[in-house]
């Protein structure tokens, strides 16, 4: 096991040189853990397929889960994908309505994309960070970059430096510490076609670009469940994804839970509100809230990995999971719950 660098990229006038650190690793086929504004991403060249190699290795993660490529700019993205003429459009505007920034396109991918990026789909998911640091590196790089989340496969993904130190630390050669990540929850992900009077943009995946304010876009296909055997077209399908080692339960009524005698306890609560039933209907040995006392969706999103991370870490048996409005981003936060819950 060989020992992981931290690379303190907090200093802006050290960035030069922490991003050519970063690119110095990658064009050599390494791995360096690199901040985005959704969470910490495992990066490698997207276009060295043994370099790709190593990051399902590393993330112990299965091949045929594909991976997102993050470009530097509007015109890499013709490097690795073929947009066709009747979406041409569409994805013109969504990618200057919401890049940089947190959602991934679903297109047809050009020969150059090795298979093992795309888990041999015919497709390549696509996105350009508004991490500064992220960005700078993939521009430096002047390739694309393949980067799933920094943890272990399944696991809470990190949004921290801290977090992606105690899932990878001897795995990797670096990670880059460019601080929490804003937004918290993985990217918002898309595949749009034409339709017969709009286009259609299917949600592969909820996230922090909601389908509110994807509308004026296109009709929305909503996002379906897949069972555990259906092989994703997308990260983050799977039927089990970022749970915590602790079995985790998500409850839509606080009567349904039947506590076992011997057993303890944590809360995963929305905002600690009384009438809810969960905060006070037992003695919890732990309890986080997701957006103490305001019940504020967007607060809720940027903590929700932190705060599962931290009932994961703190010695309960299970933890039970109260559920949000499942409107914007409680959207989101309730796919990851369930995913999180199913063992």
């Amino acid at each position: 096991m060989s020992e992981t660098r931290i690379i303190d990229a907090s200093d802006p006038a050290a960035q030069n040189k922490v991003v050519q650190e970063a690119v110095d690793l990658l064009e050599v086929g390494e791995l360096v853990a690199l901040p985005t504004e959704t969470v910490y991403g495992l990066a490698a060249d997207a276009l060295n397929p043994d370099a790709v190699a190593k990051v399902f290795a590393v993330k112990e993660r299965p091949e045929f889960d594909p991976l997102i490529v993050h470009v530097g700019s509007f015109e890499q993205v013709d490097e690795v994908a073929e947009v066709p003429d009747d979406i041409k459009e569409v994805v013109a505007k969504l990618m200057k309505a919401h890049w940089p920034g947190p959602l991934t396109l679903v297109l047809p991918k050009k020969d150059c994309v090795p298979d093992i990026v795309t888990s041999g789909l015919p497709s390549v998911a696509v996105r350009m960070s508004g991490h500064p640091v992220m960005k700078a590196v993939v521009r430096a790089l002047g390739r694309p970059v393949a980067a799933p989340s920094a943890n272990r496969f399944g696991r809470i993904s990190p949004t921290s430096a801290s977090a992606v130190e105690k899932e990878l630390s001897g795995r990797i050669p670096a990670i880059v510490d460019g601080g929490a990540c804003r937004e918290g929850l993985e990217s918002t992900i898309i595949r749009p076609e034409a339709g017969e009077k709009r286009p259609v943009l299917h949600i592969l995946r909820a996230g922090p670009v909601t389908k509110e304010m994807l509308q004026r876009f296109g009709k929305i296909e909503r996002p379906k469940r897949n069972r555990a055997s259906e092989v994703p077209e997308a990260p983050g399908q799977l039927a089990s994804h970022y749970a915590p080692v602790t079995p985790l339960r998500l409850l839509r009524d606080f009567s349904d839970f039947k506590p076992e005698e011997g057993k303890k306890y944590g809360l995963l609560s929305y905002c600690g509100a009384e009438k809810a039933g969960f905060i006070d209907g037992y003695d919890w040995a732990h309890v986080e809230q997701l957006s103490p006392g305001n019940g504020k969706l967007a607060e809720a999103a940027v903590r929700f990995f932190y705060v599962l991370r931290a009932l994961d870490e703190s010695g309960v048996d299970e933890i039970i999971a109260e559920p949000v409005s499942e409107t914007g981003l409680g959207v989101a936060i309730m796919d990851k719950l369930r995913r999180a819950s199913v063992r």
